[in-house]
């Protein structure tokens, strides 16, 4: 059985502090998503109704990264890294996180948003060339993360094989 669209636009996922208005417009993204155009609309449009939602930069940040769009896709992964700081009663700056803080080895809850939406951002950081910030944003996750859950050494080898990459070519 095919949900029909209005009641895919309609439902609830984000507990209610997200106005109804907004999440429709993040569904209708997915409806639109072939229409660049259209779903960008519905992008800007949750933005405007929400703009300081975690969800409303999560889904801005999605839809600019997946269209290759990085640098659009910076303010909204970096907003929701300072909404994760913040929802965790981290201090504001997330190099001063340490291990102390919260318990980075249960995967669930709060600590984890802010672990991923740091993964996001340094690897946001290491596609836009930004590579020794993007380093140190994963080296965070890394030092959090002690069962790699997130999957940032993985990350950091990456970035560092195509470093070295580089550094052949600028040998021949």
């Amino acid at each position: 059985m095919m949900l029909d669209d209005e009641a895919w636009l309609e439902r609830r996922y984000y507990g209610g502090d997200l106005p109804a208005e907004a999440e429709r417009a993040l569904h209708a993204v997915g409806l639109h998503w072939e229409d660049e155009e259209a779903s960008e609309a519905y992008i800007r449009q949750a933005l405007s109704l929400a703009p300081n939602h975690l969800a409303v930069h999560f889904g801005a940040y999605k839809f600019y990264y997946y269209r290759r769009r990085l640098r659009e896709a910076l303010p909204h992964v970096e907003a929701w890294v300072v909404d994760a700081l913040r929802r965790n009663s981290f201090p504001d700056d997330w190099h001063k996180v340490t291990g102390d803080h919260a318990d980075f080895n249960n995967f669930d809850g709060e600590p984890r948003v802010f672990l991923f939406s740091l993964r996001a951002y340094g690897w946001l950081l290491a596609r836009l060339r930004r590579i020794e910030e993007g380093r140190e944003a994963l080296l965070k996750v890394a030092e959090l993360d002690l069962k790699d859950r997130m999957g940032a050494l993985r990350l950091l080898a990456i970035i560092d094989q195509g470093s070295r990459a580089e550094a052949d070519d600028d040998d021949d």
